[in-house]
């Protein structure tokens, strides 16, 4: 219902909202661990006001030892990571080997770099190879790429900063690390209003033929 205020502007009582801007929000993180890389994330989607879907995976599976974490458009972000997988199953045919960890994040950075004026997408690259292990690999907006010990994204983000510089320790173990991820992004969820759902952790490393899954629940979050 329209009304007119002090000023004589009509306006609509209490539906702004409806017409309001749409924004995303999501919680992501990586860490390397004495061994392998592990990747969390919440698992909701939301569209402005609306929760879109409670239980997203945003654990995104680029080959068997690559994963990445997204953050921004949930369609942008699939329609690349698809692209990067196209890309890497080709090469590895051509090879005949697995593509390294490096070669994922360096075509991620490509792809949103070029489209960095029409995509919105914020990409963790992690997983292990060969040559360097456990890695991982930040693809912020705008299509920089950087190797970082850890990495965090998403709106949930900026609650945890303090949390992730004080409480990691490098050469943790899996357990150790698994424990440092879950913990981080349970306490983004706890304060960002746009993270929320269940927590999905991925452990990756040389020694298992594929990635390792946990999902951690709301009732849970106490014993972390």
């Amino acid at each position: 219902m329209a009304f007119v205020d002090v000023l004589g502007n009509s306006q609509l009582s209490g539906m702004d909202w409806l017409n309001a801007e749409l924004s995303t929000g999501t919680t992501i993180m990586a860490a390397e661990y004495n061994g392998g890389v592990v990747i969390g994330a919440d698992s909701r989607t939301t569209t402005g006001s609306y929760i879109a879907n409670r239980v997203t995976d945003k654990l995104t599976r680029v080959t068997d030892h690559i994963y990445c974490c997204r953050s921004g458009s949930a369609a942008d972000t699939q329609a690349i990571a698809d692209i990067v997988n196209y890309h890497l199953e080709f090469q590895k045919v051509e090879m005949n080997e697995e593509p390294l960890v490096e070669t994922a994040a360096k075509i991620f950075q490509e792809l949103v770099y070029s489209y960095r004026s029409s995509l919105t997408a914020g990409i963790i690259v992690a997983g292990w190879d060969r040559r360097k292990g456990g890695q991982v690999y930040c693809v912020p907006l705008g299509g920089m790429c950087v190797r970082e010990k850890i990495t965090i994204g998403g709106s949930g983000s900026g609650f945890i900063y303090g949390f992730v510089d004080s409480g990691y320790k490098e050469n943790m173990s899996k357990e150790e690390c698994i424990k440092f991820v879950s913990k981080a992004v349970s306490l983004a969820m706890d304060r960002d209003g746009s993270s929320g759902g269940v927590i999905r952790i991925g452990v990756i490393d040389g020694k298992s033929p594929e990635i390792e899954r946990r999902v951690i629940c709301e009732d849970k979050f106490g014993s972390l």
